[in-house]
């Protein structure tokens, strides 16, 4: 049931870094979590903003769900189909669900990444969405 009738705003800057347990210097801020998806209408687990310190790892792990990572900050290494190989900003990962898969930060900085979790479905419909409507000028704003 859609119960979110207004745009929310989150500030990088006013968000914590928490630390996820059983990896190592990985931390999270969550941007959308199961209960704000659910009052979007949308079936996500999750979306995560994710640092990982120098030397740190999402350690081999896999779940139900099918995982896009999105590379924003730094080099990584990424455990893919069985092997690592090494990426960087502007990288993305489309991790299916029951895939084992690893990230480290193999830089002398954090890296960053988006982590966006989907459910896996069988048989589901082709996707037919995403119309966008433009409204009355009213609402431009001048970006002078």
């Amino acid at each position: 049931m859609i119960t979110t009738q207004q745009t929310k705003v989150l500030k990088g800057a006013d968000m914590t870094w928490d630390l996820m347990p059983n990896h190592v210097e990985l931390y999270h801020r969550e941007i959308v979590s199961a209960a704000e998806a659910d009052g979007m209408g949308i079936r996500t687990s999750s979306v995560l903003w994710e640092k990982i310190g120098v030397g740190g790892q999402v350690l081999p792990h896999y779940h139900d769900v099918v995982e896009i990572i999105h590379i924003t900050v730094g080099q990584v290494r990424l455990l893919c189909n069985g092997e690592w190989r090494d990426y960087e900003a502007g990288d993305t990962f489309q991790v299916p669900a029951g895939v084992v898969h690893s990230v480290a930060n193999r830089g002398d900085a954090p890296s960053e990444q988006i982590s966006i979790f989907l459910p896996a479905e069988q048989d589901v419909p082709s996707n037919s969405f995403f119309n966008t409507t433009l409204v009355d000028d009213v609402y431009s704003a001048s970006i002078r």
